[in-house]
């Protein structure tokens, strides 16, 4: 299958793109290398350095005849959405509907959303399946939703088979350690150069923490089984940030306590996902425990 992977220079579009070579696919990687790296992009992908906005791509499309298009690029920083909704929304929804069009233009079988249950969902008082109310509390959260409700559009109006990946909070070897978002990469890279951590607000907070590996064979499984809609892709397990900063700081060998400070405005108080559906409908669950991926992503930042 030819499949395009947005993204693929990046964190989970990178491993994403190397299971899909694995799998016997040609594989072409868009990435405007605004956060992802040429040194990420697998041996054997085709690398097209341009935007998803660019009419270019929908040409790529339509030229190399793509079955499938893979969508990992995306504004993903909860804050800068906060700060510039504009932003947010040129990439997450304007950028996807430049990648719709050309889909359907080309006569794609298959589009597959790296979409956000940390985010779509709002406030949880328990695990979220995909029937709980979507009340996203921040402008990063509205346009994943929003790309969700795109997707239902061209599957019922044109036929595309259009699968939304809620994921969880995603670690693992890759993740960018400057940026905004990936808690476990900057404590990771802190703590192993000896620095401080700081946590933002009282540390209470949970999340779902799931393993880049076991994202990327929910991505598999979306490619190859016929479904459509939403799945929820995490473990069911939350975790609080103090409690993973302890983790970390085990695994490292620190010794300094973490800082607190301020909380940040956009992001929820908790985050868990039920991933019953993707259990049940894609055959997939988590397999990589938490103490198993820390150990791993700690290891590879440590070289």
């Amino acid at each position: 299958m030819n499949i395009v992977v947005t993204g693929g220079a990046g964190f989970i579009g990178s491993h994403v793109a190397e299971a899909y070579l694995a799998a016997g696919h040609a594989v072409w990687v868009v990435d405007n290398l605004a956060t992802g790296t040429r040194a990420n992009v697998p041996a054997g992908a085709h690398f097209v350095h341009a935007d998803i906005n660019d009419a270019a791509v929908r040409r790529l499309l339509s030229d190399e005849r793509i079955e499938a298009v893979n969508h990992h690029a995306a504004q993903m920083d909860v804050r800068r959405s906060v700060a510039d909704p504009l932003f947010d929304a040129r990439s997450n929804v304007l950028g996807l509907l430049n990648l719709l069009e050309g889909a359907r233009g080309a006569g794609c079988r298959t589009f597959v959303l790296a979409s956000s249950g940390g985010t779509v969902y709002g406030e949880l008082t328990a695990p979220a399946t995909e029937d709980h109310a979507t009340r996203p509390i921040s402008p990063y959260g509205i346009s994943k939703l929003a790309g969700e409700h795109y997707l239902d559009f061209y599957r019922l109006e044109y036929g595309l088979r259009t699968v939304a990946l809620r994921y969880a909070n995603i670690y693992g070897p890759r993740q960018d350690p400057h940026g905004e978002a990936g808690v476990v990469a900057i404590f990771s890279q802190a703590l192993l150069a000896g620095q401080s951590i700081t946590i933002n607000g009282d540390g209470t907070q949970t999340r779902d923490y799931v393993f880049v590996a076991d994202v990327v064979r929910a991505n598999l499984a979306a490619l190859t089984t016929d479904v459509h809609g939403p799945f929820n892709v995490g473990t069911g397990i939350e975790t609080d940030v103090n409690a993973l900063a302890a983790h970390l700081q085990r695994l490292t060998g620190a010794t300094d306590r973490a800082q607190h400070g301020p909380a940040k405005p956009g992001e929820p108080r908790r985050s868990v996902l039920d991933c019953g559906r993707a259990a049940r409908e894609l055959g997939w669950t988590p397999t990589v425990a938490l103490a198993d991926g820390l150990a791993t992503t700690v290891a590879f930042f440590r070289g």
